[in-house]
């Protein structure tokens, strides 16, 4: 349980590589995933960063999206009606530049239905300010506390690898009252083209993902669970069921896929279909029997 927040398997979607989900329509039944995190939406609408905006590394991509969106009022009246129905948990995902802002998006989702839970992205490395809050853990707790105390929802909170230590981070946000740590978000990257002398993004510096960072991944899982006692979900280049299993012995309850959507859509529902050979594989019934159990 992530909270009151109980999902029907812990294989979700997430957030920034899924879109709205209307992207996937068709590929294959959403119904049949965990849950859904929709891209990241802030306050008012951004125009994202200066392209280019993705470039492909060695087993990665780096991205300076620039949390591009529309807007939470759009998001409210024009995305959500169909995620709700999708027939799974719908987890927005929002990005608060500050306390204030908090107030006011509790203020927007408390008039609606058909929100299961918030992730609260504190870590996105491409915007300016954008990991503020997940570089202090006094930060940290203070927005977590902030939207605690204006929601019932379920909170996540989304955090950032690049901090020296990711454990401190996880007990500023456990001690703001989340109910769930989703670990992690990308890892600041930089591709240059030497014979242009510049950089390949347009922004300078960008977030890296894919399986390139699933081993920095597994070491900020394996740190959150030893310092905080609520449920972890797992994201960093997570493609096959081999790659969520070893999450789930690491410390996390539950995945999130990401980069391997943009290139096999059908990644989730793959994993999805493997877990239960894998469960059966180490002699257990469910996955909270595996959670940490990783010896070292």
């Amino acid at each position: 349980m992530f909270g009151s927040l109980i999902f029907q398997n812990p294989v979700l979607a997430a957030s920034g590589t899924f879109g709205y989900a209307g992207e996937m329509r068709g590929v294959f039944d959403i119904s049949r995933l965990g849950g859904i995190i929709p891209k990241t939406v802030t306050l008012y609408p951004r125009t994202g960063n200066i392209p280019p905006r993705t470039v492909e590394t060695a087993s990665g991509l780096l991205n300076s999206i620039g949390l591009d969106n529309d807007g939470i009022d759009d998001f409210l009246c024009n995305k959500l009606p169909y995620l709700t129905t999708l027939g799974t948990k719908i987890i927005i995902s929002i990005a608060p530049k500050n306390t204030e802002e908090c107030l006011i998006f509790g203020e927007k989702l408390s008039l609606i239905t058909g929100i299961d839970a918030v992730e609260l992205n504190v870590s996105c490395p491409n915007v300016s300010g954008g990991i503020d809050f997940a570089t202090d853990p006094k930060l940290c707790e203070k927005i977590v506390s902030t939207f605690r105390h204006i929601t019932l929802l379920p909170l996540l909170v989304k955090l950032s690898p690049n901090v020296s230590d990711i454990g401190e981070i996880s007990r500023g946000a456990e001690q703001g009252g989340a109910n769930a740590i989703s670990a992690i978000n990308t890892c600041l990257g930089l591709s240059v083209d030497w014979r242009k002398r510049c950089s390949r993004l347009g922004n300078g510096f960008g977030g890296l993902s894919g399986p390139a960072i699933k081993p920095i991944a597994l070491r900020c899982v394996r740190q959150i669970f030893k310092a905080v006692k609520i449920p972890i979900l797992g994201i960093g280049g997570i493609e096959t069921i081999d790659d969520a299993m070893e999450f789930f012995i690491t410390g996390a309850s539950a995945v999130q896929i990401g980069t391997a959507n943009f290139y096999n859509p059908t990644a989730t529902l793959q994993i999805l279909n493997a877990l239960p050979n894998a469960l059966n594989e180490l002699g257990v019934k469910n996955i909270a029997e595996i959670v940490g159990t990783l010896e070292m």
